[in-house]
Formats: structure tokens, C-alpha cells, sequence
């Protein structure tokens, strides 16, 4: 068979702690899931990350692929027999390749008595507004399965979450029992799902809070006024004071994402000046005229600084 370097799939080191694993299952699977990632063989790349934390993440799995030892990636090797006879006592050996192996060693390790199913891990992107509103996503990955030969086969199963509003990006849920089927007598794995919010258009996330760039004119920057601005729920005023800067923040209270249980995070509008591009000859009269008239200097704290050493 073939040997496949797990650990540099997932880009670790063979020491590498659980949660490094699954840090790194986790951004990987957003890189090259199918749905969102435009990398070429994004698909195959996604299989072969999940291939390798569904061997690594399990500890009997670890330590019996750490056991097989160093070869170079896509080199064909055979385990020792000494290897052969603790993990592997069915013979066939040959028909398999690496990934078959661990998955018949697991369904093996359980035929005496009931095992969990295992655990899955699946990352999804959403909109802006379905997370603050909630979702439901139909899911579909592939899970092993008893064939009548008593081999192992790859299913696809397909299931309906309900992703609860009020989530964030980079959040992991986990849905009991929707994982892989026990053996035996076992219980369902859980299904874990990495979810990521998709960039929008308008608003940044941070949290539960949002953040909006508002551009201002510089006369409402120095006069002041009312602005329309978006929310999540519809369209509404902000009062803005004569003497506004440009950085500024004004606080929406509880125009944010919504939280799981009650409440809501903040909407902040951070104002942007913007000065016109193109003017008519009043209005450069205008601005010449304010230029005459005006004293203010913003720039006070250059005055009389030596840079000459």
C-alpha cells in the first residue's frame, strides 16, 4: 500500500497535541472546502484533510499509524508483521489502502462488544443575515459502513441542522447523535460544524457587534445633521454633532447580531470624511472664501518643532 504522511497533511508536527489537530483540521477545512474554496482541487484536498483527523484524532488510530513509522509520501510500503499481528488479523491485507485500513480497524477493535460511531467534523459558510436570523443547512459527507462481505463501505448521508441565530464566525456547534453510526450496540457519534460568516458587503462582525464604514461630508462633519444608515432590520437615523472627526464612532445600542439567549451586540458606525472630487467653480469660490475667512489650524502641534537634530 501507499504510505500518506498524516501530519504533514495537516501541517504538524507527529507530537502535535489534540487541540493543534483539530486547529488545524478546522482552518484547513475552510481552505479547501468545496463550497466556498476556488483553489483548484479544493475537493480532493478536503478528503485528504479529512481523511487525516479522522485517523489522527482518534487515539487508537494514532498510535497504531505512528507504529507503521517514517516512509516518504506515496511510497509503497507493508507494516511489519509485528504490526500486522496486533492490529491487523484478517488477512487481505494487500486489497486495502491506508485509509481502508484505519477504517476496518475501527469497525475490527468493535466487533466483540458496541462501539460509539465516530465523530465528524464539517465546516459551512453562511450569510451575515442567516446568522443573525438562523438557518437551516442540509449537509451531506460520507461515513463507513459493514458491507455484507464484512469489508467497509463509504455512505453518503445527508442531514438537516438547524443553526440557531445569534452565532458567530469561527463558532463550533455540536449536533449529538448525527455523527457515524454505532457498532453494535454503541451510540451515534456528534457532528461537529465549523461555521464561518461570509464577508458582507456593509458590515464587519467582530463578536456580536457590527461595524459600518460611514462616509460624511465634510460641512456635516462641521455642522452636523441626521444620516439614514442600514441596519440588520431596516434603515434608520443617526444624529450626528457639529465637530464630528473622522475615526469617530457613534453607537448603535442593540443593532448588532442578535445573542443566543436574549439581547443583541452593537452597531458602530465609524465615520469616514469625504471631501468631493469634483466642484463646480461656485463652489471652489466657496471653498476659497472659507480658506480666507477661517482661522483654524489643524495642525498646532507642528508648529516650532525642530528637525534638524
Amino acid at each position: 500500500m501507499k504510505y500518506s504522511d498524516y501530519y504533514a497533511t495537516l501541517g504538524v508536527e507527529r507530537g502535535a497535541s489534540d487541540d493543534a489537530l483539530r486547529k488545524a483540521y478546522r482552518r484547513l477545512a475552510r481552505q479547501y472546502h468545496p463550497d466556498i474554496s476556488k483553489e483548484p482541487e479544493a475537493e480532493e484536498r478536503f478528503k485528504q484533510v479529512n481523511e487525516a483527523y479522522q485517523t489522527l484524532s482518534d487515539p487508537e488510530k494514532r498510535q497504531a499509524y505512528d507504529q507503521l513509522g517514517r516512509h516518504r509520501p506515496g511510497e509503497d510500503f507493508r507494516p511489519s508483521p509485528q504490526w500486522e499481528s496486533q492490529h491487523w488479523q484478517s488477512g487481505g491485507l494487500e486489497e486495502v489502502d491506508l485509509a481502508d485500513l484505519f477504517e476496518r480497524m475501527g469497525y475490527r477493535a468493535a466487533a466483540v462488544e458496541g462501539r460509539r460511531g465516530q465523530d465528524y467534523e464539517l465546516a459551512a459558510t453562511i450569510s451575515l443575515e442567516d446568522a443573525a436570523r438562523g438557518v437551516e443547512l442540509n449537509l451531506e459527507f460520507h461515513v463507513p459502513e459493514l458491507a455484507a462481505d464484512g469489508g467497509v463501505q463509504r455512505v453518503a448521508k445527508t442531514t438537516r441542522i438547524r443553526v440557531p441565530k445569534g452565532v458567530t464566525d469561527g463558532e463550533r456547534l455540536r449536533v449529538p447523535g448525527r455523527g457515524g453510526p454505532g457498532i453494535g450496540k454503541g451510540k451515534p457519534g456528534d457532528l461537529y460544524l465549523d461555521l464561518q460568516v461570509a464577508p458582507h458587503p456593509l458590515f464587519r462582525p467582530v463578536g456580536h457587534d457590527l461595524y459600518l464604514e460611514l462616509p460624511i461630508t465634510p460641512w456635516e462633519a462641521v455642522l452636523g445633521g441626521e444620516i439614514e444608515v442600514p441596519t440588520l432590520d431596516g434603515r434608520v437615523n443617526v444624529a450626528v454633532k457639529p465637530g464630528a472627526r473622522g475615526g469617530q464612532k457613534l453607537r448603535l445600542a442593540g443593532r448588532g447580531l442578535p445573542r443566543r439567549q436574549q439581547g443583541a451586540g452593537d452597531l458602530y458606525c465609524v465615520l469616514q470624511l469625504v471631501t468631493p472630487t469634483v466642484i463646480s467653480e461656485q463652489e471652489r469660490a466657496l471653498y476659497q472664501q472659507l480658506a480666507t475667512l477661517s482661522r483654524f489650524d489643524p495642525r498646532p502641534h507642528l508648529t516650532g518643532v525642530r528637525t534638524d537634530g
